[in-house]
């Protein structure tokens, strides 16, 4: 156990971690190189430490030293405490979780890996908005998805905002880039999988495809606006749609990762 320390200098370098959160560009070039991701919050800190995620350092506000103490307790990280004041200087957001902690990256294993043994998974392509990503982790993991793989321009499932937003899930659903993209596309269909590629135009409905009774199926979802490339679409083995009422053709990508998880894991 270290004991907490107070810092009240906003440049003191125990703080390096923590600094400029809010800036998009320098965290996504920077934690990916220095190993590392930021969780937010009492709960997702809890679940990156249960998911066996080694701590480099915590951040707190004094509020929460008896909140967190167990924590504390069970590592030997340095805990930083800093005024609300401070945290926001040093982060550049208001954090009103008032805990975030410093936390190390796992190798990321291999698509292949991870297949092993799945019989549901998502392959997600060029989704770079980390809402998004944390809200598919999300139902992922709570409508039964096995596997989450990434093309390589999808957005890091482990920046914070992704994190955030999955409320930790990101740490239950093991996954993958699927690189070169898409000829590794070949890898998720000749380990048995049905590729079910969601699109509103030229598909099947998704309910009418009974996707629940595919021995194994990897559901295609793309970003908002074009959806899925036409290269995509062509290594898909299937294009399915989700039946739309009143002249709506969409869904947000997040709501129909929900939906269509649950019909390719129960039925609708």
């Amino acid at each position: 156990m270290a004991e907490p320390s107070t810092i009240t200098d906003p440049t003191d370098p125990r703080l390096a971690d923590y600094t400029g959160l809010t800036d998009v560009e320098l965290r996504r070039r920077r934690e990916p190189e220095e190993g590392l991701f930021i969780a937010e919050g009492e709960k997702v800190i809890r679940r990156a430490v249960a998911a066996g995620f080694r701590m480099r350092s915590m951040l707190l506000t004094p509020k929460w030293l008896d909140v967190m103490a167990d924590v504390i307790a069970d590592t030997p990280a340095p805990v930083h405490v800093v005024e609300p004041k401070l945290a926001e200087e040093v982060t550049g957001y208001h954090v009103h979780r008032g805990a975030l902690a410093s936390m190390e990256r796992k190798p990321l294993p291999e698509a292949a890996e991870l297949l092993t043994g799945a019989r549901r998974v998502a392959v997600l392509e060029g989704l770079v908005d980390h809402t998004n990503i944390g809200a598919i982790f999300r139902s992922a993991a709570a409508l039964g998805m096995d596997a989450v793989l990434l093309s390589p321009d999808c957005a890091d499932p482990l920046y914070r905002r992704a994190v955030k937003v999955s409320m930790g899930a990101v740490f239950s659903v093991p996954y993958a880039r699927l690189d070169p993209w898409p000829a590794a596309l070949a890898t998720v269909r000749e380990a048995g999988f049905e590729l079910l590629a969601l699109t509103p135009s030229g598909a099947d409905d998704l309910d009418a495809t009974a996707p629940h009774t595919l021995p194994k199926a990897a559901v295609m979802l793309g970003a908002e606006g074009d959806g899925l490339t036409p290269k995509a679409l062509a290594a898909a083995t299937r294009r399915v749609r989700i039946p739309m009422s009143h002249g709506i053709d969409s869904l947000n990508v997040g709501a129909a990762a929900a939906v269509t998880f649950y019909a390719v894991n129960t039925g609708i």
